[in-house]
């Protein structure tokens, strides 16, 4: 049984550690770090899926802006979520991602953008962002820019380039 709540500060280090052995690099540790130490972080976004007593996964959606011609329409970043390895393919990931989803819309979110995997992310309603005219403000191939309405109708006559927070820029 897995159980998916809020971060609270005791998991920080935990959620450190999940990214860092779930990665190769130390890109998605540093992403969230910088995330939680911005004005784009939501607490009640930044959400860890606990079996037992262990923290095993997190997910992160913040704050981002779609720039149209004549206004800017705030969304939300699906970015990043992990799993520790020896936990993974346990469905824990797909747990994040519809819990996280659902607070959300809770809290009056209607658009939430995703760089992914193009076969993993469809099946929570994410599509193509570009059949929206919706763009990324970098190179990334079409079928892994993606888009969800979190209330019907939010995308109807949005056009225009993501713009994620400074604190996407500050790691590398």
């Amino acid at each position: 049984m897995i159980n998916v709540r809020p971060e609270i500060s005791d998991d920080i280090d935990k959620i450190d550690e999940i990214y860092r052995r779930a990665f190769e690099t130390d890109l998605e540790a540093n992403l969230v770090k910088a995330i939680r130490g911005s004005e784009y972080f939501i607490p009640e976004l930044s959400l860890v899926a606990v079996k037992q007593t262990r923290v095993v996964g997190h997910i992160l959606f913040s704050g981002i802006k779609i720039i149209g011609e004549r206004e800017e329409i705030p969304a939300l970043a699906l970015a990043p979520m992990a799993v520790l390895p020896e936990y993974q393919r346990q469905t824990i990931g797909s747990q994040l991602v519809y819990q996280g989803l659902l607070e959300s819309a809770n809290l009056g979110h209607k658009i939430v953008i995703v760089v992914g995997h193009p076969e993993y992310y469809p099946r929570f309603g994410f599509k193509l962002a570009r059949n929206y005219g919706i763009r990324a403000p970098f190179d990334v191939p079409d079928e892994a820019f993606l888009v969800l309405e979190l209330k019907v109708g939010a995308l109807k006559d949005i056009r225009g380039v993501v713009t994620y927070n400074p604190a996407f820029n500050t790691v590398n």
